[in-house]
């Protein structure tokens, strides 16, 4: 692995689920863990990672100790965001004004509207947000649009993505069974794949929303090289018949003109890989993952209307 010069990395959200990815990311690219915030301190993962970094609960004490470092001499540069996605705007913000790169895991915001507010302090500060879009650097996802891209240039495919991750009953007492807070399943659980979908595909010309409800959400997008039909899915009752008898409780497929495109593996370093992109000044960008935010919208504000036209198959076992 390629190592980096020694920059200093603050976390925000490091109790949650995804911060270890990010921890070890930091560490693994020669890095270090300045301070981390989160209102839990069931943190013990971090002695794996940084045992001499600071933490706090309080948010006030964090941004004090951040503002003791710069004057002790100890730069911040980089600002890592693994919190619920309502507070990401916020939590970027607080890193550029302190001076220094944000990573966000997406989505990097809720509304478009955001992403201007924050190209403007991107100008007023010099510095850069990243978001964390890890599928445009997995092996399959790559060779799919290298295969595109070579392809015809007037063909239009037909796409199938279906993805389906079980959540208990917790989810829904959580932030992310929050609407407000989350922006509701397709947001939570499928912008990272909407953004590959237009990465490879194109814009979208057309956003229609068949089904939608708190664990699941059906639609259609036509983009300029594909028709998509897409179904996700928090609730366990979804997953195929033959997986659920093998215990399986993700259920993961895109479909291209009827061909499997096989990523199930392949997950385990795409944080690294992305770390290392980022420290080289190759990060996505606002503009980038701004196209994604945009359908995530349109698919929150929009009302279903139900199994009408070209919809997924999955969406005929749902009771509307």
């Amino acid at each position: 692995m390629e190592m980096s010069e020694n920059k200093n990395f603050a976390l925000i959200g490091v109790a949650g689920y995804i911060a270890e990815r990010h921890l070890r990311a930091i560490k693994d690219t020669n890095n270090s863990l300045v301070a981390s915030l989160d209102k839990f301190d069931s943190v013990g993962k971090i002695d794996s990672y940084f045992p001499n970094s600071d933490f706090f609960t309080e948010f006030e004490r964090f941004d004090r100790h951040i503002d003791k470092l710069k004057r002790e001499g100890t730069e911040l540069d980089f600002v890592s965001i693994c919190t619920p996605n309502y507070l990401h705007d916020s939590h970027i913000r607080f890193a550029l004004r302190h001076g220094a790169d944000a990573i966000c895991e997406k989505p990097v915001v809720l509304n478009p509207w955001n992403i201007d507010a924050l190209q403007e302090i991107e100008k007023e500060t010099g510095r850069k947000v990243n978001n964390i879009l890890q599928l445009r650097l997995h092996p399959s996802i790559i060779e799919l649009k290298n295969k595109i891209d070579n392809g015809p240039k007037d063909k239009v495919y037909d796409v199938d993505l279906s993805y389906i991750t079980s959540r208990g009953h917790w989810y829904f007492i959580s932030w992310k069974g929050d609407l407000q807070k989350s922006g509701g399943v397709a947001t939570n659980i499928g912008v990272h794949f909407y953004d590959m979908l237009t990465w490879i595909f194109g814009d979208v010309e057309e956003n229609t929303v068949h089904i939608s409800n708190q664990s699941k959400a059906g639609g259609y997008l036509k983009l300029k090289r594909a028709n998509v039909r897409w179904f996700l899915s928090v609730d366990n009752n979804d997953i195929p018949s033959e997986f659920k008898k093998i215990g399986q409780r993700t259920y993961r497929s895109i479909t291209v003109n009827g061909d499997e495109i096989e990523f199930s593996g392949g997950f385990t370093d795409l944080h690294n890989l992305s770390y290392q992109e980022i420290l080289k000044g190759n990060g996505f960008g606002l503009e980038e993952t701004k196209k994604s935010i945009e359908t995530v919208y349109q698919i929150r504000n929009a009302a279903p209307i139900g199994l009408k036209g070209d919809y997924h198959p999955m969406c005929k076992n749902i009771k509307l």
